[in-house]
């Protein structure tokens, strides 16, 4: 075993793991951590890594020679050759100087690798007071109803033509959102369903794929999803709409939980912190 848990646990402040990103608190172990390091050299992904139905190899890799692992902090570092390549430094710890050991770690492992990016990733308990970057929030379905909201929701394939044929522009316009990406995934056959709303027959919000797959300790999770509404359709409520949904779709087909990443401060957060969501922590993501 390469991680000692009496020394990691106490410094697991959120239940964010490097490659994987926010974990269920039931699935923080130090297994977990051991199963990062194991498929470092591989390209392999994990049975419950939520990349994995993107096919493909797995883009993150920790870089395991390189882990300082002490009774006060851990620093754990990643390469992706995505773009110009980035290293980031996963810094646990409750000392604030852990940062700045991360930093240097990050610049070091950055021009080792010759990549451009070099970042520390801070995770924050959630307590923490007036904090920044993003929140880790928990949907869990196991607690409440989410029952299926009134409003025009419906899987892009149940839509008329006209209205499927809507999807296409709206998803070049929320590119930024990934919705693009999702375009190409739903046009290779390769993703659970999406669901839209419509305004006069147009596409303008969407949230999808809709998938479940175990997590760590067999638990069914639904996935992440990309989510956007267009900018002139918003303040409708549809998002919310969206929203609720999805969050029915997972319920009502078995998931025992989401988890879920949103800007503190942003639309999202707003939205999943008024609509019931726990919140589990931060991270924060500085450059080195």
């Amino acid at each position: 075993m390469f991680f000692r848990w009496d020394w990691l646990r106490p410094q697991l402040t959120a239940p964010i793991v490097p490659t994987l990103g926010p974990v269920h608190p039931d699935a923080l172990t130090v297994g977990i951590f051991e199963d990062v390091l194991r498929t470092a050299d591989t390209g392999d992904f994990l049975p419950y890594d939520k990349d994995r139905r993107w096919g493909g190899e797995k883009d993150e890799k920790a870089l395991r020679e390189d882990v300082v692992h002490q009774p006060e902090h851990t620093l754990i570092p990643t390469l992706t050759r995505r773009g110009r390549g980035t290293v980031k430094v996963f810094a646990y710890g409750i000392r604030d100087s852990v940062v700045e050991e991360a930093a240097e770690l990050a610049a070091k492992l950055a021009s080792v690798h010759d990549v451009v990016g070099a970042r520390v990733v801070r995770p924050l308990g959630p307590d923490t007071p007036h904090p920044r970057g993003t929140r880790i929030q928990l949907k869990d379905f196991t607690t409440a109803s989410c029952p299926a909201p009134h409003g025009p929701v419906r899987p892009v394939t149940d839509w008329p033509t006209a209205a499927q044929e809507s999807f296409a522009p709206f998803a070049e316009a929320m590119a930024g959102d990934g919705l693009a990406f999702l375009h190409t995934r739903m046009q290779a056959g390769r993703c659970g369903p999406v669901l839209t709303t419509t305004v006069e027959d147009r596409i303008v919000g969407a949230i999808g794929p809709m998938e479940i797959q175990p997590d760590a300790i067999g638990r069914p999770q639904l996935m992440p999803q990309y989510f956007a509404v267009l900018p002139e359709a918003r303040g409708q409520g549809l998002g919310r709409i969206l929203w609720r949904a999805a969050m029915h779709w997972g319920q009502s087909h078995g998931a025992a939980y989401q988890l879920l990443q949103t800007e503190i401060g942003g639309p999202s957060d707003r939205l999943c912190q008024t609509e019931g969501s726990a919140s589990l922590g931060f991270t924060h993501t500085t450059a080195a």
